[in-house]
């Protein structure tokens, strides 16, 4: 589906690659869930599916086998498609004619299960960021240096470790901002602290600053977007969010 934050009125384009991930087993669980309450017959149907692949795995019968180099299932896989997805998507941006605004989203960051900041969900899928970032600077060229890459997330997660070794929904999180356009090399922050104390309501990291700022900083001064459209078209009512200056070189 094409992302939320690219949809209106203005022509676009839109692609993902033919070869989709695995739904996790946090989403397989949330499916299952959904469909006991909605269509018993599906739901029986899509457990005795997942029951035959947990026999397969545990019978040592590898249905979907790892790559050489992998070290353990779909972290290959998910850097592939990632990486791929970024590459593609910069062989757009970079052509001359081509969009001046593109936008992936990669779904699989709701890591309530076994997160893992060394070797678990969340360090495969910074891996896999990181990978994609520089398969963009790469593929853009020349371009690079007129580009800003905004890595955002709708919410953050929550300060402590649940009872599965992961993180539920929290408040507060970080947007990162890549690009040879940016005056990079910093951390901007009004850092609130991890204290029981510090905490938004007891168990979140508290927010400091309004995400609309930065973007609008980066479209004010990056694309020339007026200030008047960014506080009523693309941020409505947003006029206490003032655009955060000096995030471009």
């Amino acid at each position: 589906m094409t992302p939320l934050v690219v949809r209106g009125t203005a022509p676009i384009m839109s692609w993902s690659p033919q070869r989709l991930l695995p739904a996790s087993d946090d989403t397989q669980m949330r499916l299952l869930d959904l469909y006991r309450h909605t269509d018993a017959k599906l739901a029986r149907a899509f457990e005795g599916r997942r029951d035959l692949a947990t026999l397969a795995r545990t019978g040592g019968i590898e249905t979907m086998p790892l790559r050489e180099g992998e070290a353990q299932p779909n972290i290959g896989r998910i850097r592939e498609y990632v990486g791929n997805v970024a590459s593609t998507a910069a062989k757009y941006l970079a052509q001359p004619n081509g969009p001046r605004v593109g936008a992936a989203s990669f779904v699989g960051w709701d890591t309530h299960i076994n997160e893992g900041a060394a070797g678990g969900q969340l360090a495969a899928l910074l891996g896999a960021l990181d990978e994609a970032i520089a398969a963009i600077e790469k593929t853009m060229a020349d371009a690079w240096s007129e580009t800003v890459i905004a890595v955002v997330t709708e919410f953050g997660r929550t300060a402590r470790i649940n009872g599965t070794d992961g993180t539920d929904h929290g408040t507060a999180t970080v947007a990162v901002l890549a690009g040879g356009a940016l005056k990079g090399g910093r951390v901007i922050a009004d850092w609130p602290g991890l204290r029981p104390a510090d905490l938004h309501e007891g168990r979140d990291l508290k927010p400091t600053i309004d995400l609309r700022a930065v973007l609008k900083g980066v479209l004010r001064d990056h694309l020339r977007v007026d200030e008047v459209a960014l506080a009523t078209s693309i941020f409505p009512r947003s006029d206490d969010a003032k655009p955060m200056a000096g995030l471009l070189a």
